[in-house]
């Protein structure tokens, strides 16, 4: 979905995931999969779960339940995984920060992308929670990539929407699973601690920077992946 077109000649992106990134939503996310799981009779701890939250959904059920599961239950326990998330709707906050990091990264002159695996009832509602929509150039939902993350559907369908390469954009998240999605097509990480994952695990997975969240990686801007991208892409 486009709202504009960035400014400046030589356009660079920054793509932001969203769960756990731009809004503290991984634990009810964990706590969502958690009910589902056990609907289904699956008895998978909260803690591997929450490790697993950052992956497509699809990916996730597959790395955590048991090989020799009966595969047709899977498509019910997603479904039940996005109902009883749905409940949770009402308590989605953005992060503090969130929405001064988009308009800084877009008043700056960046194509600001949102490159979500969520469905896209998912994502509309998180967006209401940004409430950055003039901020956003494009976002892009689990109905816009073949595979979900960690491969790196959802950010090539968000960097052709904004009509920037790979070379020329940063990508903040704040699991494991976006490291690997961004490293597959060359596009560095910052790496945000706030989604539940500790620092040494997002820089042993290849980010480049981790801050504790938007406001910290807002407050470092200037010289952060992100600013060095203004530098020398969007005012050159």
């Amino acid at each position: 979905m486009l709202n504009g077109k960035p400014r400046g000649g030589h356009r660079a992106a920054v793509l932001f995931d969203v769960d756990g990134t731009l809004v503290d939503s991984s634990y009810l996310h964990a706590m969502a999969w958690w009910h589902a799981f056990r609907g289904a009779g699956f008895d998978v701890p909260m803690a591997s779960i929450h490790r697993a939250v950052g992956m497509g959904g699809d990916k996730l059920v597959a790395h955590l339940l048991p090989a020799e599961r009966d595969r047709s239950q899977d498509a019910s326990v997603m479904d039940a995984h996005a109902a009883i998330f749905s409940t949770y709707w009402p308590f989605l906050r953005a992060f503090d920060g969130a929405r001064d990091l988009l308009f800084q990264c877009r008043e700056g002159g960046l194509a600001v992308a949102l490159a979500s695996s969520a469905r896209e009832r998912d994502l509309k509602m998180l967006r209401s929670a940004l409430n950055s929509d003039p901020y956003i150039h494009a976002a892009t939902s689990a109905n816009d990539a073949k595979e979900s993350k960690p491969e790196p559907d959802i950010l090539l369908a968000a960097l052709e929407a904004v009509g920037v390469s790979a070379h020329d954009a940063v990508y903040v998240g704040d699991a494991v699973w976006d490291v690997y999605a961004a490293a597959k097509i060359g596009v560095p990480t910052i790496g945000v601690t706030c989604g539940g994952t500790s620092e040494a695990e997002l820089r042993d997975a290849g980010a480049i920077e981790i801050y504790s969240g938007p406001r910290e990686l807002l407050g470092n801007l200037r010289d952060s992946a992100i600013g060095k991208l203004l530098q020398s892409k969007a005012f050159r």
